[in-house]
């Protein structure tokens, strides 16, 4: 996961797993620290941005897609779906972002995105695009 968040990152975040409370019992949940290479400092994942906390948990979540395929016997997650947080993505971040995403849509995963960002519309040749009628209904468009 470090590697595609270095990539949504420009190279600036890396995670490290950092083991809070002085016992074992004490430590929940997977900790982590954000190195940020700009400062050369540590910081709380709380820190970080909207948009740097939606590519951070993206990164993640690939990251434990690979873990589980390779810890339980090859069982591949082939299909991911994001739901919104593309519109916390300044241009060059979105930019960024999808590069990883194209990527793993050429490696063979299906990437199912979730987005009122129109700037994605020009990203992903094929969607289904939902737009709200008059009358309260909806229509859906297949686009390809």
């Amino acid at each position: 996961s470090n590697g595609r968040l270095s990539a949504m990152s420009a190279v600036r975040y890396e995670l490290k797993r950092c083991d809070e409370g002085e016992t074992r019992r004490a430590r929940t949940g997977l900790t982590l620290a954000v190195i940020d290479r700009h400062t050369g400092e540590e910081r709380s994942p709380a820190s970080l941005s909207g948009g740097e906390t939606f590519y951070t948990s993206l990164a993640l979540a690939l990251g434990l897609a690979d873990v589980v395929k390779a810890e339980a016997g090859g069982v591949d997650l082939d299909t991911l779906f994001i739901d919104e947080g593309f519109g916390s993505l300044d241009a060059d971040t979105l930019d960024q972002v999808m590069s990883v995403i194209d990527d793993l849509r050429d490696r063979g995963r299906v990437v199912g995105i979730v987005s009122h960002v129109a700037d994605l519309k020009d990203r992903v040749p094929e969607r289904l695009e939902v737009r709200r009628l008059a009358d309260g209904s909806s229509a859906v468009k297949v686009v390809a």
